[in-house]
């Protein structure tokens, strides 16, 4: 990259142009540039995060608009204050890097916010000692930087956030590598937006997904603890109880499993949006003993309450598979409880299981369907099922207890088993839900395994 000390330098230590008005700037593109504006606007929509962008403006534009820094800011939801995003030069350390703030009224880029035109700074030397209280100017200088061109990236005539541009000769930047900026602005503003969004809600979503956990795991124990006093109170450990005590106790210790079963819940779910569920494989997991058994076990206290007919259909030979035993319990004690929670009082459930030999192109399969008599769901409500959070707008349905968190979890377990879950029902009689995973022994074995298609 060539010295520009003999271009003379702007009237000003900082000067704002207008693009559409300024004559120097208005020059026809030559063909090369327009090819490699081209190919620039096709990258900028491939590629897959911020900082990849960034990375190639700065590998691959320097023909266009010569730098040592590109560096990528946002502006707050509020206008008031720039934030650095990523930067990447020539050289180090840098001096302002990510997270770098600093309030836009104490900057000239307030002017660009507020025109929505580009700035140029020949001399950053001489713009230090214009505003001394310069933070970024001083720290730039530091860094050896001496000119500096700002554009500012506008989605629907806002202007979101900056992308600077600096090199370490002075008056390096013209009006003519504005129009060229401008050029390729207008297709990375949007690509740009929309990937900051997408990260700041990925932050928002890890914060509270930190928050659920933490509540839910400071809940568990005291519950736990609450439940275990009520049990003894009402088995007369602690002394003697009259009727009407008797039946509050247990009252009670029905609402603390409750509350028990919603914290474990979210704590699942802490775990998958959290990005803690990774599944622990063993090879020959006995499925039925580890799995099924487990399952019904734990369910069959609540099935036992509610008067209901547990029937099991399940292979007469041990399934062995590899799987994560613990992982699937949640799944298949998740799908009891909602048979039981959604079934008819003194109605039935049916358990079947069943393995599918391999076929020309997968594996052997593991199927597992629950089945209630009930009031079922209407097919318009069928996709509500596995979303997060989500509760079917029936009135059938409403009076009953749910989070609509369980077969989010559930659907997610599944997924990680490259498999699939489904929901088929006849509305007021009777709702299935059916998991399908690839059932091979060995983990370390190569299997043909499809991927999950969801519901």
């Amino acid at each position: 990259m060539g010295k520009r000390e003999d271009l003379a330098p702007p009237p000003s230590t900082a000067h704002f142009v207008d693009p559409f008005r300024d004559a120097q700037a208005l020059t026809p593109i030559s063909g090369e540039e327009r090819t490699i504006l081209r190919t620039t606007n096709q990258k900028i929509a491939a590629r897959p995060s911020l900082r990849a962008i960034v990375d190639y403006l700065f590998d691959h534009t320097q023909a266009l608009i010569p730098c040592d820094r590109i560096g990528l800011a946002f502006i707050d939801e509020r206008g008031e204050r720039v934030t650095s995003y990523y930067n990447r030069a020539s050289y180090e350390p840098l001096a302002i890097d990510k997270d770098y703030s600093e309030a836009l009224q104490q900057t000239s880029l307030q002017e660009v916010l507020s025109t929505g035109q580009p700035r140029i700074i020949g001399n950053l030397e001489f713009y230090l000692q214009a505003r001394p209280r310069s933070r970024s100017t001083r720290r730039l200088v530091q860094e050896g930087v001496r000119s500096n061109l700002a554009c500012p990236l506008s989605v629907e005539g806002r202007v979101v956030g900056f992308i600077f541009r600096s090199s370490r000769h002075t008056y390096a930047y013209r009006p003519r590598h504005i129009e060229l900026q401008m050029a390729i602005t207008e297709r990375l503003s949007q690509a740009v937006e929309k990937a900051w969004r997408i990260e700041q809600l990925e932050e928002l979503n890890h914060a509270y997904t930190q928050m659920l956990g933490f509540v839910s795991h400071e809940l568990k124990s005291p519950v736990a603890s609450m439940v275990t006093d009520a049990q003894l109170l009402s088995q007369g450990y602690l002394g003697d109880v009259s009727e009407p005590q008797q039946a509050k106790l247990e009252g009670i210790v029905r609402k603390g499993k409750y509350l028990l079963g919603l914290v474990n819940e979210y704590l699942d779910l802490a775990r998958v949006e959290g990005g803690e569920l990774h599944t622990d494989l063993r090879s020959r997991v006995n499925v039925s003993e580890e799995v099924i058994a487990v399952a019904v076990d734990l369910v069959r206290p609540q099935i036992d309450a509610h008067g209901l007919s547990l029937i099991l259909e399940l292979p007469k030979e041990p399934v062995e598979m590899c799987c994560d035993a613990t992982l699937l319990r949640i799944v298949l004690v998740n799908l009891l409880d909602n048979a039981v929670k959604y079934g008819n009082e003194g109605g039935e459930v049916r358990l079947s299981a069943e393995l599918t030999p391999a076929r020309r192109g997968s594996s052997a399969k593991l199927k597992v369907a629950v089945r209630n008599e009930g009031p079922g769901f209407s097919q318009g409500e069928k996709n509500k099922l596995f979303r997060r959070f989500s509760r079917l707008d029936d009135p059938a349905l409403k009076t009953r207890r749910g989070t609509g968190v369980g077969l989010y979890n559930a659907w997610r377990v599944i997924q990680l088993h490259k498999g699939r879950i489904t929901a088929e029902s006849k509305q007021g009689e009777w709702a299935e839900f059916c998991f399908e995973i690839p059932a091979t022994p060995d983990c370390a074995a190569p299997a043909a395994v499809e991927q999950g298609s969801g519901t």
